[in-house]
């Protein structure tokens, strides 16, 4: 009995695939055996803490041979897994009998044949007596020839005796399949909101000279309240390291600077230290542990930038020139994307002293988790080699499970689902670039189902460097629709503040923000516009309440594509039994989105309502969570979407009484 093909699983199987605690994940193989006998398939699962349980898994009767079944793991952990296939001398014996006893086709033979099933069932020592009892007079009555066929055959066809071979089968000819590891994270691995900001920025002032007085991480958390408020729970902040001085660039990537001028954060190191220092005009060590502490006091973690890169004047490219690239000139190269230049920033080379660099960046990142910091966005890890962040995130691991890494690697589909595989908990995607129906149906069915054994996307709508031709030209609209997507879509999002106040001049030619905040201080009255009316933060904050409230939308692999009659209105579901939800409770959220954010539309809509259990025709009530009203729905609607007024719906189908 061939078990092949097991999911969850990884490309080429040297990996493991993984999970975050709570996650409810697919089970599937393909099992089959010769004939026309039933078989049976469960998967077994051993947890971390070595407790063991039994998973029946479900014929999809697609005539391919695809079993499947859903787990939600709790513990986290590595888990182990196998599936095993089995004779169903029930299911077989039920399938024959239902058939011939109503033919009058050898009843007698298939009574008998069912009263010894029964007997062997009764004598199986976790049988419950009340299971034995029943099984006991069904089969007394199938061998009792006073009991006419008909009535055998209502025996045949109980569904709780059924239930009873379904949660205990009968097995003969048990074929026990290979080994195979499930990696189970914690769950702000995969699920999270996460907010960016800049410290300096926050509680920056203008001076009498009109240069600007950086903020510090004491006036950075004061901001704190406001981002908890709004319902994010991890906060990234850039570099927080001395900038360096020497080719240091100047606002909108100038070569040239002027007083005040701050620097990229990403220019990292000065006389003042490198990558386990605090910018001086920040504060100290102990302000940064102070900022991490008030932040979990409101519930948020802080995450930190690790760029793996030097500022002409960090202390490594003094004290270890060997780590950087030599050109024949005898200068050092500094880092390119092209058409862009970094002429403050010099790549490392890995190629040079291996083993002497890893020891730094093990040293350095430990330093951070010292301070409090358990999340780490990754700058451009598709620069530097595949197996060290396979080492690092494996020793950083074994030594502190709860420790995140997040690939921020906009590179080809290749090296970013190699990263993810290697060991990083999340990862940047095209998010940000799907923007049409036919786009976002195709990137949102990927990554919840082909590679969501190992990557698990964080759907920024914007950061520093993107600010896409959608948000320039878009308007409000375009804000409003791209947040709730990447809100409702995935378990993970993100955004770059200023994102609240609509921010959306371009550097010409570009993607990226005029005066981007990269190379400027940025000074914001974020009070001033709420009063007014001019922030996206009630609608953030509404749109992580629904994240908060719907369980549903905490799961990757529960994306399903519905069907509209126009090309811009983009239609998904997020559905949870309620059987895997934590709160007891099925959970179905219906999407419903104009993706042009130019106009006024209105089509009909076609759901598959069997994913949440309701009959094609069966009427159903929907909640529109954004507005408050109430609609009667069914497989077939009338939609209309005002890209102007509110051109996304997010629906909460409620559960009949």
């Amino acid at each position: 009995m061939p078990l092949a093909l097991p999911s969850p699983s990884t490309p080429g199987g040297r990996f493991r695939p993984k999970a975050f605690a709570g996650e409810v994940v697919p089970f599937r193989t393909t099992a089959f055996r010769e004939g026309h006998d039933r078989i049976g398939v469960h998967v077994r699962l051993f947890s971390p803490s070595g407790d063991e349980s039994l998973h029946r898994l479900t014929a999809l009767g697609d005539g391919f041979d695809r079993w499947a079944t859903l787990v939600a793991p709790l513990e986290q952990g590595v888990w182990s897994f196998r599936y095993e296939g089995f004779a169903d001398d029930f299911a077989t014996w039920e399938h024959a009998a239902d058939l011939k006893i109503a033919a009058g086709v050898d009843s007698q033979l298939m009574r008998e044949m069912g009263a010894r099933l029964f007997d062997r069932a009764r004598v199986e020592k976790d049988r419950p007596a009340a299971e034995r009892r029943v099984l006991k007079n069904a089969a007394d009555r199938l061998r009792d020839a006073s009991v006419e066929d008909v009535t055998a055959l209502e025996i045949v066809r109980d569904p709780a005796i059924a239930a009873f071979f379904a949660d205990r089968p009968l097995t003969s000819l048990l074929t026990i399949g290979e080994t195979h590891e499930l990696l189970v994270e914690r769950e702000r691995a995969g699920v999270g909101a996460w907010y960016e900001f800049f410290p300096r920025s926050e509680g920056a002032k203008r001076q009498k000279n009109g240069t600007i007085k950086s903020g510090t991480f004491r006036t950075a958390a004061k901001r704190l309240p406001a981002v908890a408020a709004m319902g994010f729970e991890v906060l990234y902040l850039p570099p927080i390291h001395p900038i360096g001085r020497l080719n240091r660039k100047g606002r909108n990537n100038t070569l040239e600077t002027e007083a005040g001028d701050p620097g990229s954060p990403w220019a990292i190191g000065a006389e003042e230290g490198g990558h386990d220092t605090v910018h001086p005009d920040l504060g100290t060590l102990a302000d940064f542990r102070a900022f991490v502490r008030a932040a979990k006091a409101e519930g948020v973690e802080v995450a930190l930038d690790l760029a793996l890169q030097a500022a002409p004047d960090h202390p490594w490219v003094r004290e270890h020139p060997e780590w950087f690239t030599t050109l024949p000139d005898g200068s050092i190269a500094y880092a390119e994307n092209p058409p862009k230049k970094y002429q403050d920033i010099y790549p490392i080379n890995f190629d040079n002293d291996p083993e002497g660099i890893k020891t730094e960046v093990l040293r350095v990142v430990r330093h951070w988790i010292a301070q409090g910091v358990k999340i780490f966005r990754v700058d451009n890890p598709h620069t530097k080699p595949l197996q060290f962040w396979e080492w690092l995130i494996a020793t950083v691991n074994a030594e502190d499970p709860d420790v995140i890494f997040l690939a921020e690697a906009f590179t080809r589909p290749a090296p970013m689902q190699g990263l993810a595989m290697a060991g990083f908990q999340q990862s940047y995607s095209y998010f940000t670039w799907r923007n049409t129906k036919e786009e976002l149906e195709e990137f949102l069915g990927a990554v919840s189902s082909e590679t969501s054994d190992f990557m698990r996307p964080n759907l920024f709508v914007n950061t520093p460097d993107i600010l896409t031709e959608y948000l320039q030209f878009g308007g409000r609209p375009g804000y409003k629709i791209r947040a709730a997507i990447a809100a409702t879509a995935a378990p993970l999002y993100g955004v770059y503040a200023g994102y609240e106040l609509y921010e959306n001049v371009a550097r010409p030619g570009s993607e990226e923000n005029l005066d981007n905040e990269k190379y400027e201080y940025k000074l914001r009255d974020w009070a001033a516009a709420e009063a007014s009316g001019d922030s996206l933060a009630p609608y953030l904050t509404k749109l992580n309440e629904i994240r908060r409230d719907h369980p549903a939308l905490r799961q990757l692999r529960n994306f399903s594509a519905h069907w509209s009659d126009d090309d811009a209105i983009l239609v998904y579901s997020k559905h949870l039994d309620a059987e895997l939800s934590p709160t007891g409770r099925s959970d179905t959220i219906i999407v419903v989105a104009n993706v042009d954010p130019h106009s006024v539309r209105q089509t009909m809509i076609h759901l598959d309502t069997r994913i949440w259990g309701v009959e094609p025709g069966e009427a159903f009530e929907v909640e529109e969570l954004l507005t408050g009203q109430t609609w009667t729905w069914s497989d077939h609607d009338y939609v209309r979407l005002d890209a102007f007024y509110e051109p996304v719906h997010i629906l909460h189908v409620k559960e009949s009484r």
